[in-house]
């Protein structure tokens, strides 16, 4: 790596760490906590990299990057922020970044990231992305909030596609906010003063509802919400009037909760429309995805709750354990309600575990069973159980001899089922599971299984 980098980031500890691996990786570093100081450097022409926090003592970061963007054009911008939402994210694209990194950040992809800039600082300038006009301020309150990789990976999606001319499926389950990101893209694109229409299989009944569609929409956004619900006429419909689309048409969203894929395989949707929503997809993950977001969308939903005028809570340390703990198998629409029904219902300002308890004692704990096959399924019910078990130890480790209880508690129902299947039938069992004989006889005897010899179901 080659060339002068420019950091800029209040906390010396992260200055000291980017200064540290940037030397030795061939660059020369000059290193501030004052926005002052790292204008002055651009203005003078130092730096071929600019590393910059968002929140500085003496201003904000992003309001630096239209001036450094007329001052030197073409010297990239990595924006760095403890700022975990899509805001963030997209006012750092808007405003001619780079790159956007969240806080905490691993050092290695930020070295690659830095490492890619200044290649492309001596191949080519970066060219203005337009900028967010007034009025936006309204989005600051989407619940589109997130540390985890996951979702910051999300949030650097939707910043690249908002302007691209290309149409956005956007799934995940139910609650996960896919309406909310389709949205957002509208919101935040060069069409956000134009219409946002969203189209349900109701719209399409009539042979002429397609059209009626695209005259609402003129050139903004038209989004199919939960399209694998679409009958084929419905879809026949969508295909037609995306055929029909010239110059000038409106961007075409589309979000699913089941997977279209899937649908398509077994004839249930068609493949021609799938390939023409397919442009970019979008995937949300699932609430039990991102734990460690859970504590941020719950704080959140308290102070909305606080600004529309119900009383001030906050949760009790093992009340925030317990909803983490939860499956949110509703994920954050689910949250969203409970947390709202726990600002109306708990009576003290801070909620605590038996609060919690009352109110998702009364909630499903099963995972949803869409999107993912079978396998992705068991998978996602096995982690769940394992991380309550885990909980339930109170941060000590449990007994040593884990795996093998573990595998014990798997096999049994497993074996027990086959065998129940194929009649007690010791070699269509074996057969069944893959096994060897001898080594289901051992099983069932170290299992102490019952056989019972009967009809065979299978």
């Amino acid at each position: 790596m080659d060339g002068t980098v420019l950091v800029a980031d209040d906390d010396r500890t992260i200055r000291t760490v980017l200064t540290q691996a940037l030397t030795r990786a061939g660059c020369k570093v000059h290193a501030t906590s004052s926005l002052v100081t790292l204008m002055r450097w651009v203005d003078e022409g130092k730096g071929d990299l600019v590393i910059s926090d968002v929140m500085m003592p003496d201003g904000n970061g992003l309001d630096m990057l239209p001036k450094i963007s007329d001052k030197r054009p073409g010297l990239p911008v990595i924006v760095i922020s403890a700022q975990n939402t899509i805001m963030t994210a997209i006012q750092a694209t808007e405003a001619d970044a780079y790159d956007y990194l969240p806080k905490p950040f691993d050092l290695p992809d930020l070295m690659k990231r830095a490492a890619r800039a200044l290649e492309l600082k001596r191949r080519a300038p970066v060219t203005k992305a337009p900028s967010v006009g007034a009025g936006d301020d309204q989005h600051d309150d989407l619940p589109l909030v997130g540390r985890t990789a996951s979702m910051q990976a999300l949030y650097r999606l939707v910043a690249r596609v908002m302007n691209a001319d290309l149409p956005v499926l956007v799934t995940g389950e139910s609650g996960t906010g896919k309406s909310l990101i389709a949205r957002a893209i509208h919101d935040f694109s060069d069409r956000r003063t134009l219409p946002f229409v969203t189209v349900t299989a109701s719209d399409l009944d009539s042979a002429e509802g397609a059209q009626l569609v695209l005259a609402r929409a003129k050139d903004g956004s038209i989004l199919f919400d939960e399209i694998g619900d679409f009958d084929d006429v419905a879809q026949g419909r969508i295909v037609r009037l995306l055929d029909s689309l010239g110059d000038g048409a409106p961007r075409v969203m589309a979000t699913s909760q089941k997977d279209l894929a899937e649908r398509m395989e077994a004839g249930q949707f068609r493949q021609d429309l799938f390939y023409r929503l397919s442009g970019v997809t979008i995937t949300v993950p699932a609430l039990r995805e991102r734990v460690d977001d859970i504590p941020l969308l719950a704080e959140h939903f308290l102070a909305r709750a606080e600004r529309d005028g119900l009383p001030p809570r906050r949760f009790a340390p093992g009340a925030m354990e317990m909803i983490r703990a939860y499956s949110w198998p509703g994920n954050v629409r689910q949250l969203e309600n409970t947390v709202r029904r726990l600002t109306v219902t708990a009576p003290v300002e801070v909620i605590g575990k038996p609060e919690v308890e009352a109110v998702l004692g009364n909630q499903p704990e099963i995972e949803p069973l869409m999107g993912a096959g079978d396998g992705e399924k068991l998978s996602a019910s096995v982690a769940k159980h394992l991380k309550r078990y885990f909980d339930l130890h109170g941060g000590v480790l449990p007994p040593p001899g884990l795996y093998a209880r573990i595998l014990r508690e798997v096999e049994l129902p497993l074996i027990e089922i086959a065998l129940d299947a194929t009649g007690g039938n010791q070699a269509k069992c074996a057969d069944l599971l893959g096994i060897n004989r001898n080594t289901l006889r051992k099983k069932i005897t170290d299992l102490d299984i019952r056989v019972t010899r009967r009809r065979k179901l299978m």
